[in-house]
C-alpha cells in the first residue's frame, strides 16, 4: 500500500488527467490540490478582489472539470489551466467594470522570498530595498491601470516568473509578442514611477526594470 501511494505521489499532470478520463475522479482532486493556490493568486493579481478571485477559482476548475477531456496535450496542462484562469479573471473584471488598484499583500510572501536570494547580488543600499508604503502604494496603483493584456504579461513575467514562452503559451501570444508587451508594460510603469525609481531612467535599463521595481516594493 506505501508503495502505491508513493508511486501515485509523482504521477505526471498529464498521467492524472489520463487517470480521470477514465473515470477516476481521485486523480481530479489531485490535480485540484496542485494548482488552487497558484490559480488562486493568479486571479487575485489580475482581479484585485478576494471575492472576485474566489469566484474565478471556482469558475475555472467548473471549466477544467467540463473540458479535460478535450485537451489535446500540445501545451502544458499547467499553460492550458492559467490561460483559463487569465479568461475568467478578465471576463470578471469586464462584468464588474472595477478601477481598484492592485494589492501586493498577496504577492509579498512570494516577492519577499525572491527578494532575500537578489538582495546579496543586486548589491543595493538597505534602506532602498526596505518596504517603503509610498513606493508601495504607488506601485499598486500603476499596476491596476495597466491594461489588461499589458498586466497579464506583467503578472505572469516579472511577478510570477515565468519564461517568456511560457507566457506565449498561456496568452496565446508568440514569444516576440510577449517582449513587446513586456517592454510596453514597463515603459508605462516607469513614466508613472520615474520619482521612485530614478537609476532607471536610462534605457538601457529598461530589461530589469520590472523585477528591480518589484524588489524595491518588497
Amino acid at each position: 500500500m506505501a508503495k502505491k501511494k508513493k508511486a501515485e505521489a509523482v504521477l505526471s499532470d498529464d498521467d492524472l488527467i489520463k487517470r480521470f478520463t477514465k473515470g477516476c475522479t481521485a486523480s481530479f482532486e489531485e490535480l485540484i490540490g496542485r494548482y488552487e493556490t497558484k490559480v488562486h493568486n493568479l486571479a487575485m493579481r489580475l482581479t484585485r478582489n478576494a471575492e472576485d478571485a474566489e469566484e474565478v477559482l471556482q469558475d475555472v476548475f467548473v471549466t477544467v472539470y467540463r473540458k479535460i477531456e478535450g485537451f489535446e496535450g500540445k501545451a502544458k496542462f499547467s499553460s492550458w489551466l492559467y490561460r483559463i484562469t487569465v479568461n475568467a479573471a478578465f471576463m470578471k473584471l469586464r462584468k464588474r467594470k472595477q478601477d481598484q488598484s492592485i494589492s501586493l499583500d498577496d504577492m509579498l510572501p512570494h516577492l519577499q522570498n525572491k527578494a532575500i536570494t537578489q538582495r546579496n547580488a543586486f548589491g543595493a543600499r538597505s534602506d532602498s530595498l526596505a518596504l517603503n508604503n509610498e513606493i508601495r502604494e504607488a506601485l499598486e496603483g500603476a499596476i491596476g491601470k495597466l491594461p489588461e493584456d499589458y498586466r497579464a504579461v506583467f503578472v505572469l513575467r516579472d511577478i510570477d516568473g515565468l519564461s517568456n514562452k511560457e507566457v506565449g503559451e498561456i496568452l496565446d501570444l508568440s514569444i516576440p509578442a510577449v517582449k513587446s508587451r513586456l517592454h510596453r508594460s514597463r515603459l508605462m510603469l516607469r513614466k508613472r514611477l520615474r520619482r521612485f525609481y530614478e537609476d532607471y531612467s536610462n534605457e538601457s535599463k529598461i530589461v530589469s526594470y520590472g523585477p528591480e521595481m518589484i524588489k524595491k516594493a518588497a
